[in-house]
């Protein structure tokens, strides 16, 4: 008998989704597909999708390279929902195509906000502190 999982994350199932409709929406973006001026002019990546529990629903976490013109590419994006949606379908042999929400990807800020904390002064000196009452006290020891 199978048991439930006992995390709160997402499935297994939600995350082989997530998995094949974020490598779907890469490839269309990728082969330039979607004809808008915006979209054609931005390499736009799709680090990571994340699907409701009922698989209706797909949102598409994304950044445009180098960070430039984030609302107008994720505005494209979403003018051109569904047939982005019509294009992941044919990809992924899905029994319902979920639909797609375009959010804007957080990561790469977050990683520097810690970056930024770990350099922080204080945080530096704790780190050399922690560093000396590690090291081995030199002298004699009788």
């Amino acid at each position: 008998m199978a048991q439930k999982p006992t995390s709160t994350g997402p499935s297994q199932r939600q995350q082989r989704v997530a998995e094949l409709i974020r490598h779907a929406l890469a490839e269309v973006l990728q082969r330039g597909d979607i004809q808008d001026p915006v979209l054609g002019t931005h390499v736009v990546t799709v680090p990571e999708v994340r699907m409701s529990p009922d698989l209706k629903l797909a949102t598409a976490y994304v950044m445009p390279l180098g960070g430039l013109d984030e609302a107008p590419v994720i505005a494209a994006l979403e003018r051109h929902r569904k047939v982005l949606r019509q294009e992941v379908a044919r990809r992924v042999n899905l029994k319902f195509a979920p639909e797609l929400r375009f959010r804007r990807d957080e990561t790469f800020d977050e990683a520097a906000r810690i970056d930024r904390l770990l350099r922080d002064e204080r945080v530096q000196r704790d780190l050399d502190h922690g560093r000396d009452a590690d090291e081995p006290e030199t002298g004699s020891g009788h």
